[in-house]
């Protein structure tokens, strides 16, 4: 039997080898070692069902038995070269991608991280516009490169100090306000983008924007809200870069969020659930926009076969299973409950927001100090019950429901029950 150091001993190590900088969930947080589709096991043997999968990343569950057997073969075959040679997964990869992404994306560059490409398609909006200006939404987070955070409006990520310096990113207001409705909410925004559009639209290469913003709490635009920021770009030549990170391959009920929302963007970023847990990443663009990213560029470990053949197995996975109509409709019963929580536990539970298998429900939203504890407690209380949920917002007082794509209605009622006890222990 493999002996394990438990979780003092890996605190004891990250404390003397790490960085300050890394946190963790828990007070007494358990070490993880085997994970099975929607499940995780501790070295305790105690097994805990993934409402959070990484933070969205592990889409199609945790070592799939399906995905993880052509990721091994790969691996035994051929690991690694890079694009300077000719292998077939990274074109295959892109092949397959050109016909599950929104209409006309047919080019990818692929990475390794989500920061990455975000970057490459920040990169790729000043070339082909020969323009340096971004705009950006109010607590939205695009990664932790350089020009990735400086887009970001949410604060706790903003590590660089001097990033408010950069004239180069305009924030406006994100199409959400507590005390506001949504439509109100979405036409503050537009507002906004277009006083900054007459204003300087001619410096402006691209708008980056999260379909939903997920760190900032689960929050969602009006339905019309896209079409129309996509109609003012449009108008002064800005390209729209959808950040879909968080929320590509199936986890809004649709394969891509911005589906939702019948948009496409000129450049669309991808992540996370592409590889289910190994790293892969890109940016893709239509033909137009790909051939202004024509001086010399790579990524060492971008497109590498293993990370290729893995995403193409994910892909396959996604499409026998029809995961995004399962996140439609496992999501829909998972927001109903919810729902019903936030009504029985009005003091505890503001609000419910998100698509599909991407929710939140906000604790408190009137004392953020307040509720930041009471988060912390209910995420205690739900490993207690064997539950492994997440939490965000601009305040960390969300509750985030983000896990793989294959739990099955039992999870999800068991969940539910376990948070209703949780809630009713701490009210």
């Amino acid at each position: 039997m493999q002996s394990y150091i438990g979780p003092d001993g890996i605190l004891e190590k990250r404390k003397q080898f790490f960085y300050p900088c890394t946190s963790h969930f828990y007070r007494n947080p358990p070490q993880l070692v085997k994970g099975s589709m929607q499940y995780l096991y501790g070295h305790d043997g105690k097994r805990y069902t993934d409402f959070f999968a990484g933070v969205s990343v592990v889409a199609s569950g945790h070592c799939n038995p399906e995905i993880a057997e052509r990721t091994a073969e790969q691996l035994r075959t051929l690991q690694h070269t890079c694009t300077i040679y000719l292998t077939q997964p990274n074109v295959d990869l892109a092949e397959r991608l050109a016909k599950v992404l929104p209409g006309g994306l047919s080019r990818t560059f692929f990475v390794n991280s989500g920061s990455e490409a975000n970057e490459g398609a920040l990169l790729l909006a000043r070339l082909h516009t020969g323009r340096r200006g971004f705009l950006a939404l109010e607590q939205g987070l695009h990664g932790r490169t350089y020009l990735t955070m400086s887009v970001t409006g949410l604060k706790m990520w903003r590590t660089d100090p001097e990033l408010a310096q950069d004239s180069d990113v305009t924030f406006i207001p994100r199409p959400y306000e507590p005390g506001m409705s949504a439509d109100e909410a979405g036409h503050r925004s537009i507002a906004a983008l277009k006083s900054v559009l007459a204003a300087k639209g001619d410096t402006i290469a691209a708008m980056i924007v999260e379909p939903i913003q997920g760190n900032a709490g689960i929050v969602t635009p009006p339905d019309w809200y896209f079409a129309e920021v996509k109609r003012l770009l449009k108008q002064y030549g800005v390209l729209l870069i959808a950040d879909e990170i968080q929320t590509g391959f199936g986890r809004t009920g649709r394969m891509f969020a911005m589906d939702r929302y019948q948009v496409t963007p000129d450049i669309l970023t991808m992540a996370k659930a592409l590889g289910s847990g190994i790293p892969i990443a890109g940016f893709a663009t239509t033909d137009e926009l790909a051939a202004s990213f024509n001086r010399p560029s790579a990524s060492t470990f971008g497109g590498n076969p293993v990370s290729c053949i893995t995403a193409l197995a994910v892909l396959d996975y996604i499409e026998a299973h029809h995961l995004p109509e399962r996140a439609e409709r496992l999501g829909s019963l998972l927001r109903a409950g919810l729902e019903q929580l936030a009504a029985r536990f009005p003091a505890s539970v503001s609000e419910v927001r998100g698509e599909g298998l991407m929710l939140g429900a906000e604790l408190r939203a009137n004392d953020p100090d307040a509720a930041a504890r009471l988060t912390d407690d209910v995420l205690e209380g739900m490993l207690q019950h064997g539950f492994i949920i997440g939490k965000n917002g601009v305040d960390r007082n969300v509750l985030a429901f983000q896990p793989p794509l294959v739990i099955t209605e039992e999870d999800v009622h068991g969940m539910l029950e376990a948070l209703e006890a949780v809630l009713g222990e701490l009210a």
